[in-house]
């Protein structure tokens, strides 16, 4: 697979207002950087964005998120590894990443409000939907992540 476009180079001031909400959901936003790990990597893996999964594969890591956390989350309805948080924002990931198929129901919402404030709902769905516009930009222009120094060598 070949990289189509940079998409940075090609509009950098459209990449300058993602990146304003990136760092707002980092920064800003007062949401538990698991959870949003979470939202990224398996926003990434529905989507197919090998670059994201990348990416946040390894920022799990470095913020000591566990190798068993981070393998079983495109399984995470059959392991007890997450916790009922977790899996209510993975309930309302999915249901807004695959939004066409889901219309995001009134059964991957409620669940949300055992723990989340609306300011926080609200808060959660807009990083639900930055990962979304990065992992289509990434998976429409064939960004391609960088391989590792091992495999390289391999």
């Amino acid at each position: 697979m070949q990289e189509r476009l940079n998409g940075y180079k090609a509009a950098p001031d459209a990449y300058k207002a993602i990146m304003g909400l990136e760092t707002y959901i980092k920064k800003e936003s007062g949401l538990d950087p698991a959870l949003i790990h979470l939202i990224k990597l398996r926003a990434s893996q529905i989507n197919g964005c090998a670059y994201c999964v990348d990416m946040h594969v390894k920022e799990a890591r470095q913020h000591g998120l566990s190798e068993q956390w981070i393998n079983l989350l495109s399984v995470w309805r059959e392991s007890p590894v997450y916790t009922p948080v977790e899996r209510a924002v993975l309930e309302w990931t999915e249901a807004v990443t695959r939004l066409a198929d889901t219309g995001a129901p009134d059964s991957a919402y409620e669940p949300l409000k055992a723990f989340f404030t609306d300011a926080e709902i609200a808060k959660l769905t807009i990083a639900i939907g930055t990962i979304n516009i990065w992992n289509r930009v990434a998976v429409s222009f064939r960004s391609q992540h960088p391989l590792d120094a091992a495999t390289k060598a391999a």
